[in-house]
């Protein structure tokens, strides 16, 4: 696993979304064992508590179970995974919009360059 951190933002939910990302692409699937606090922490370089953290985190969401001295594992919960793509999906397209509002286009512009960056790539 390689994550390239950034600085403007923590690194626990930097793994966090690196995770979630993995889960919702299906290269994590649901029941798959996810590395220990210790394996992590060692491959990518960072302290402990931060891995730890992160693992609270994704426990807290559901997005993780652990089972006890068996390790931590992806939910089998379908409707848990399908709310995460969502929420990413949202925030992906909250960016996008803010970031075209700021070039100075309008809602329908927005809309129609959307439709014909789709249709472009369906040509394809």
């Amino acid at each position: 696993m390689t994550i390239e951190f950034d600085n403007n933002q923590p690194i626990y939910l930097q793994i966090m979304n690196y995770l979630k990302g993995e889960i919702i692409t299906g290269k994590l699937k649901p029941g798959d064992k996810i590395p220990s606090v210790r394996e992590l922490a060692a491959e990518l370089q960072i302290n402990p508590n931060t891995v730890q953290r992160t693992f609270q985190e994704l426990e807290r969401e559901e997005i993780v179970e652990t089972r006890r001295g068996m390790g931590r594992y992806v939910t089998g919960k379908e409707d848990t995974i399908m709310n995460i793509k969502r929420e990413m999906a949202q925030d992906i397209l909250d960016r996008f919009i803010r970031g075209m509002q700021e070039l100075g286009f309008e809602s329908e512009e927005i809309v129609k360059a959307v439709e014909e960056n789709i249709a472009a790539k369906d040509r394809k």
